[in-house]
């Protein structure tokens, strides 16, 4: 679907939809709670989400869900369709972050591309997420988005936003992140208040 994945996004009606569409929504009002290493009893097992094998995939997956819900393009438990629906006027590379209706799979990407919009999995194991697809992986969900903003295929663009116009303060972080990278807050002479703000979500997205 993306650069160096399998499926690309020109091929992705020709594709199995299995591989590449979420099914028809499910339930995704359901928690996600770390119930440890242990199999889920009866009722655990009836959850949209899949249980922790582990607390570090746990921490994983909730320091995701904090940065999602700072980023402004994470739509929550959106169906395919509606999401859809809200991308096909939108330019080509224009994407959003959804739940994934897919048991077992928590978010998807539903992007516009050349031949219309189309959902992938977001898939995470052992610590890592990728595409569906795809053999690159990421320890991080917004790394995996930068990775593929960035690819020169440029299938991923500009997110589509719940409010267009974003806060000053949120483009003069962005701004801060590009020019001097992520690796390198620490160093800017700013008060610890201010550092924190552009650690909070260190990504140019």
């Amino acid at each position: 679907m993306v650069a160096h994945s399998k499926v690309s996004a020109d091929n992705a009606v020709a594709a199995d939809p299995r591989c590449l569409l979420d099914p028809p929504a499910q339930d995704c009002s359901q928690a996600r709670v770390y119930h440890g290493p242990r199999r889920p009893s009866a009722a655990q097992s009836n959850t949209h989400f899949r249980t922790f094998r582990s607390q570090a995939d746990f921490s994983s997956i909730t320091r995701a869900s904090s940065l999602l819900d700072a980023c402004g393009f994470y739509w929550g438990p959106l169906t395919v369709s509606a999401a859809h629906e809200k991308l096909k006027s939108e330019p080509e590379g224009t994407f959003l972050i959804r739940d994934s209706t897919q048991k077992n799979c928590f978010f998807a990407i539903s992007v516009k591309t050349a031949t219309g919009p189309t959902s992938i999995r977001i898939n995470f194991q052992t610590g890592r997420f990728s595409l569906d697809g795809s053999k690159e992986s990421f320890d991080c969900l917004f790394k995996l988005l930068e990775h593929y903003i960035s690819s020169p295929r440029k299938v991923l663009v500009t997110p589509l936003r719940k409010v267009r116009v974003q806060p000053l303060q949120e483009l003069c972080r962005k701004s801060i992140v590009k020019t001097f990278g992520r690796e390198n807050l620490s160093r800017i002479p700013l008060n610890p208040v201010l550092k924190d703000y552009l650690k909070s979500f260190p990504f140019q997205i």
